[in-house]
């Protein structure tokens, strides 16, 4: 494994992450609490320490089948990221709530299922501009901050070209930005990355397989059943991916290397990257993932 610090937080986290998306059950997949500990032992051997979830995957649910593995393990091994801003109520419907007063409810209720007293990293998860532009609540974060119970703060953007985020991170003493970023859609190397790197701010990248149109299991014409959270996309936008990522294959993937490796480390090429944060639903999916690294 490879470490890079996550801009001026000065945390060096594994350039692989764990996404945590799928543990709330969008993937169509229940998970058990021992699938979960499989997945973070694998990650953990294989020199993985940073996992990223949010209070709305599930009820609360990845963070408590998260904070039920480091309850019986070592807080301090890991690089916990989570975001605020949203309540869950069922498959895919959620509320935003970016409030002061709530979000510091959410934190509490994340620090109960995450089982520790302080997270790692706590992002502002894709709300609108509007509610970003909230002293109120960045006071209310910069208390928590203070008290401990935050080390450091971020902002997930919800467009990977939101400039006006990205821009006034400073101002609000957020530190990092995550954002979709992949072999499919370069979109933030035009503003975003730009101003990540003005500011020193730490990279996150999510979605770094495109939602697994770059894993290298799909051809063009492939269907997805209505168990699968890609049946929810355009089927022409699905078509021209599928097309693209066979382009990729035969002009920019060598002979013998692993699609998905390469996909991740393509993303982590780019040096304002500092680390990829792919989902994974087994840990033979962790130690694939795990191995782009050597690719670097």
């Amino acid at each position: 494994m490879k470490y890079r610090t996550l801009g001026k937080t000065g945390l060096d986290v594994s350039v692989i992450g764990i996404g945590t998306w799928q543990f709330g059950g969008e993937w169509g997949i229940q998970f058990t609490q021992d699938e979960v500990d499989a997945i973070l032992d694998k990650g953990q051997e294989l020199g993985i320490n940073l996992i990223d979830t949010a209070e709305c995957y599930g009820d609360h649910l990845s963070e408590s089948f998260i904070g039920n593995y480091i309850g019986r393990r070592k807080r301090e091994d890991w690089v916990i990221a989570t975001k605020f801003g949203h309540h869950f109520h069922e498959r895919f419907t959620r509320t935003d709530v970016f409030n002061a007063a709530d979000v510091l409810k959410q934190l509490d209720a994340s620090l109960k299922a995450l089982n520790t007293d302080y997270v790692d990293l706590y992002q502002f998860h894709s709300g609108p501009d509007q509610v970003f532009d909230n002293d109120d609540l960045w006071t209310m974060l910069d208390k928590q901050v203070q008290a401990g119970k935050v080390r450091h703060l971020g902002t997930s953007i919800g467009s990977n070209d939101n400039l006006h985020q990205t821009e006034q991170s400073t101002k609000v003493n957020s530190q990092v930005i995550q954002v979709v970023y992949n072999r499919l859609d370069r979109k933030p190397e035009e503003r975003v990355f730009p101003s990540c790197e003005k500011q020193n701010l730490g990279v996150l990248a999510r979605v770094p397989l495109a939602s697994g149109y770059l894993s290298g299991k799909y051809k063009p014409g492939a269907v997805f059943d209505n168990t699968d959270v890609r049946h929810r996309h355009d089927p022409e936008n699905t078509r021209r991916k599928l097309e693209e990522v066979e382009e990729i294959r035969r002009n920019e993937v060598p002979q013998g290397v692993d699609m998905a490796q390469w996909a991740l480390a393509w993303c982590l090429k780019n040096p304002i990257v500092s680390a990829v944060i792919p989902g994974c639903k087994n840990p033979a999916q962790v130690e694939s993932n795990a191995a782009a690294a050597q690719l670097l």
